[in-house]
């Protein structure tokens, strides 16, 4: 019986993208992206239930396409990036769905807040690039309550509508190099 074989992974992140949308005035999306990141994982034999993952984010990267806005997401209304400039994941598991599903358990810190969360994970398919590279490409969907780590920032129109809704929706489109 041979042992098993334990791999690393670090994103690519020229080949990555880290997303979020929020409705504002309930009516459209604002979707931003954060422009400076790391993450990596390990498994073994190529099996993604045996995958710990831990990502690192910038949060002064935030990038909304609205400088205004940007600064304000970084302010102390919502994420305080002076304070608290990194937002974390540490994976606690990792479910097989199947072959191309998985979901991916673990602990979100944003601010000084932890919490669980629960991510769909989409394989996108591992491949040797051009120059010889072992890449794995995934789509990393979920949602958070924004409210539940801190970002707390609330303004109501003259109509009653909510400025920025609670939900949060993640969508990272990630690539990894074997290292």
């Amino acid at each position: 019986m041979s042992a098993s074989t334990r791999t690393k992974w670090e994103i690519d992140p020229m080949h990555s993208e880290i997303q979020f949308k929020v409705k504002h005035l309930v009516i459209s999306t604002v979707t931003g992206k954060f422009n400076s990141f790391e993450g990596s994982f390990e498994m073994e034999d190529q099996d993604l239930s045996t995958a710990e993952a831990s990502f690192s984010i910038d949060i002064d990267s935030i990038s909304t396409g609205v400088p205004d806005r940007d600064n304000h997401l970084k302010s102390d209304d919502f994420f305080n990036a002076e304070k608290y400039p990194k937002m974390t994941f540490r994976s606690t598991e990792v479910e097989k769905m199947d072959d191309d599903h998985y979901k991916l358990k673990g602990d979100l810190t944003i601010r000084d807040i932890t919490k669980p969360v629960e991510l769909e994970v989409e394989k996108g398919g591992i491949v040797q690039d051009p120059y010889g590279n072992t890449k794995a490409g995934f789509e990393v969907t979920g949602k958070i309550n924004r409210k539940e780590f801190g970002l707390k920032w609330d303004a109501v129109t003259e109509a009653g509508s909510v400025v920025v809704g609670d939900e949060v929706r993640l969508e990272l489109n990630v690539q990894f190099a074997r290292q």
